[in-house]
């Protein structure tokens, strides 16, 4: 059974940094595109950051470009989002998500409702 299961989120203050993990299981990691994805209270989901099964191409939605990180480790079979710099505009429940025939980063990215698996999400608030 596919599982995908988010940590790390919390409150922190502006400017500062967490890193979210997403643990999978049920599946080989190493062959998926993986995305990050939010969703602040009455906004639409969003897609923040997607990375292919390689590690080697990477998307990033352009209010998160040089402040935050992805990253994979097939391994461990764990993706990770370092997350630097936040704002208040960051704050949302973040998820990890995957659909199995999407490789395209950019296509992922930008299609949250096509995913076909989603984690249960985490919690990151921003405020002082």
């Amino acid at each position: 059974q596919l599982q995908l299961v988010e940590s790390g989120g919390g409150l922190v203050q502006p400017g500062g940094s967490l890193r979210l993990s997403c643990t999978t299981s049920g599946f080989t990691l190493d062959y998926y595109a993986i995305g990050w994805f939010r969703q602040a209270p009455g906004k639409e989901r969003e897609g923040v950051s997607c990375i292919s099964s390689s590690g080697g191409s990477m998307n990033y939605v352009d209010s998160v470009k040089g402040r935050f990180t992805i990253s994979r480790d097939n391994a461990k079979k764990t993706v990770y989002l370092q997350m630097n710099s936040l704002k208040p505009e960051d704050t949302a429940v973040y998820y990890c998500g995957t659909a199995l025939r999407i490789t395209s980063v950019q296509r992922m990215c930008a299609a949250p409702y096509d995913m076909d698996f989603w984690g249960k999400g985490t919690l990151v608030t921003v405020s002082s």
